[in-house]
C-alpha cells in the first residue's frame, strides 16, 4: 500500500484492474503480485531491519520472508514505477525514469530483481517498508487461492506512482475514506482484504502515524458462506462489508 500526505490528508494509491483478467478483473486493488523463485535467491545489498526481524513479524522462515520483501519492492516498481532502493543504505533514488528499460525487462521476466539492483549499484531499502497484514483466500474459493502479505510504504520524495502497466485500466490517489464512500455508492468493487485495509488506514491522519503503528499480524482466512441462497464473506470486522450483487 503506497501512501502519501496529500492536501485532503492521508492518501493511498489504487489501481482498477483490467476487466476480464483471470483474477480480480475490474476490481480496485493496491499494487502487488506474486513471488518469483528469484526473489528468494536474490543476492543483493539490503538496508534496514534484518531478514530475521521480518521473519518474526510475518511468522515465516527467513528464506520465505526475504522473497516476500523482495517481491513487494519489485512488484511496486513494476506496477507503478516506485522504487524503494538507493545508491547507499540511507538514500533513495529520486527519479526512476532512467530505469524504464529495466522495468520492462523485469515485467517480462528477462531480468531478475537482484540482477537489476546489483547492475545499478542500488541497495534495497527494507527500512522504507512496514509489515501490515496477512490474508488467506477462503477455502470455498476453488479456482485460485493466495496467502497474501500486505506492506505499507511512503512514496519517496521526487518519485511518482504511475499507471504504466498492462494490468491497470485506471489509477488514482484517494483518501481511504473517499474510496470507501465511492465503493459504498457502487462506484467500485473492493475485495474483503482491500476493504479491510482501507478501513484500517482511514483511522490515521498522516503517513508518519501509519509508519509508527505497531501492527500485530495474525493470519486472517475469511469463511465463504451461502446464506439464503446468497454468498456471504465472514471475517473480523465485516459488519459494514457487503459482496457485489454480481458475484
Amino acid at each position: 500500500m503506497l501512501l502519501r500526505d496529500g492536501e485532503p490528508g492521508l492518501e493511498v494509491f489504487l489501481l482498477r484492474r483490467v476487466r476480464g483478467m483471470d483474477f480480480a478483473g475490474g476490481m480496485t486493488v493496491f499494487p502487488g503480485g506474486g513471488v518469483d523463485l528469484s526473489d528468494a535467491d536474490a543476492n543483493l545489498a539490503w538496508a534496514g531491519p534484518p531478514v530475521s526481524w521480518w521473519a518474526q513479524k510475518f511468522g515465516v522462515d527467513e528464506h520465505r520472508v526475504k522473497a516476500l520483501v523482495c517481491a513487494a519492492v519489485r512488484e511496486t516498481f513494476e506496477e507503478c514505477g516506485v522504487l524503494l532502493a538507493g545508491p547507499t543504505p540511507d538514500t533513495v533514488v529520486a527519479d526512476t525514469s532512467g530505469y524504464r528499460a529495466a522495468r520492462t525487462a523485469l515485467e517480462k521476466r528477462e531480468l531478475t530483481f537482484g540482477e537489476f539492483l546489483t547492475a545499478e549499484g542500488l541497495v534495497l531499502r527494507a527500512d522504507l517498508l512496514r509489515p501490515w497484514a496477512n490474508w488467506i483466500t477462503p477455502v470455498g474459493e476453488t479456482t485460485r487461492r493466495y496467502d497474501t502479505r500486505f506492506f505499507v510504504a511512503v512514496v519517496p520524495e521526487g518519485q511518482h506512482a504511475d499507471g504504466d502497466t498492462s494490468e491497470a485500466a485506471a489509477v488514482a490517489w484517494s483518501t481511504p475514506s473517499a474510496e470507501l464512500a465511492h465503493w459504498k455508492a457502487g462506484g467500485s468493487i473492493l475485495m474483503p482484504p482491500t476493504w479491510s485495509q482501507l478501513t484500517a488506514l482511514a483511522g490515521y491522519a498522516t503517513t508518519a502515524e501509519v509508519l509508527a503503528a505497531e501492527q500485530v499480524i495474525e493470519p486472517i482466512q475469511p469463511d465463504l458462506l451461502v446464506v439464503d441462497g446468497k454468498y456471504k464473506i465472514d471475517f473480523p470486522g465485516d459488519e459494514n462489508y457487503h459482496l457485489p450483487a454480481s458475484l
